[in-house]
C-alpha cells in the first residue's frame, strides 16, 4: 500500500489537501475509486477514515481520502453547503483524471458531514457516483428526531449503502429503517453493534477498533462485487 500526498484544484476556489492511497499489486478491484470525505469536528486522517481506506487498498481498491477548505484552513465552522458541494465535486473529478489509473467506477464515501454534503450533492446532480457509501448518516441532530434530513434522499439514484452504530445520538435507527423503505434506489444497511457516531465502542466492549474496521471493509467488498 503506498500513501501520497495530494493537491486538489477546486476551480474559484483554491485547492485543499488530499491523501491517495494505492494497492501495491493493482487486481481486478482497482478499477474502482472510493473518495472519503471527512466530518465536521475531523478530518481526513480520522482513524475510522484511515482504517477503511487502507483496509480497501489492501482488496486492490483506490482509495482518495481528502478534507474540506475549513479544515485545511484551521477553522472550526464549516463552509457553506455549495463550497463543500464543489470540493467533492473536484475530489471525485480528480480521481478520475489525475490518479494515474483507468479508474471507471466512482464511489462516494462519506462521514457525517462527508456523508450529508455526498448525498446532497448527488440528489442535485453536482456529482454522479456510481455508489454512495454512508459512514454515519447524520439524520437528525442529537435530540432533534422531529426534523430529520431525509427530503432529499430520494432523489439519489446510485445504490446506498449505510453504515450506523447503535449509539449515535445523529442517527435513530428505527426512524432510518423508515426512511430506507421509502427510497426508490437500491439500499442495504450495515449495523455496528455497540458503535457511537464515530464507530467507537464502549470500554466494556472487548472488540479492538480494528474489528470494526474490519467488518465495514469486509461489507463495502461485498457489495461492491455484486
Amino acid at each position: 500500500m503506498k500513501n501520497k500526498a495530494v493537491t486538489i484544484t477546486i476551480p474559484g476556489q483554491g485547492s485543499v489537501s488530499g491523501i491517495l492511497t494505492e494497492p501495491e499489486n493493482l487486481n481486478e478491484n482497482s478499477s474502482t475509486g472510493i473518495v472519503f470525505a471527512h466530518g465536521m469536528s475531523n478530518d481526513m486522517h480520522h482513524p475510522s477514515l484511515q482504517g477503511v481506506a487502507k483496509g480497501l487498498a489492501d482488496l486492490g481498491y483506490i482509495t482518495l481520502r481528502f478534507n474540506f477548505p475549513y479544515k485545511d484552513k484551521g477553522r472550526k465552522s464549516a463552509d457553506p453547503d455549495h463550497r463543500l458541494i464543489a470540493c467533492w465535486k473536484a475530489a471525485l473529478d480528480y480521481l478520475i483524471h489525475h490518479s494515474g489509473h483507468g479508474v471507471d467506477t466512482v464511489v462516494a464515501a462519506g462521514k457525517s458531514l462527508g456523508a450529508r454534503i455526498a448525498s446532497l450533492a448527488a440528489a442535485s446532480g453536482e456529482i454522479s457516483p456510481h455508489r454512495i457509501i454512508f459512514l454515519g448518516y447524520p439524520l437528525h441532530a442529537p435530540g432533534r428526531k422531529e426534523s430529520l434530513r431525509d427530503a432529499h434522499l430520494p432523489s439519489i439514484t446510485a445504490p446506498m449503502l449505510f453504515f450506523e452504530g447503535t449509539r449515535d445520538p445523529f442517527c435513530d435507527l428505527d426512524l432510518l429503517s423508515g426512511v430506507i423503505d421509502c427510497l426508490p434506489a437500491p439500499v442495504e444497511l450495515e449495523i455496528i453493534q455497540g458503535g457511537d457516531h464515530g464507530f467507537n465502542l464502549p470500554k466494556s466492549d472487548p472488540r479492538e477498533p480494528t474489528e470494526v474496521y474490519r467488518q465495514i471493509v469486509g461489507k463495502c467488498h461485498q457489495w461492491l462485487n455484486r
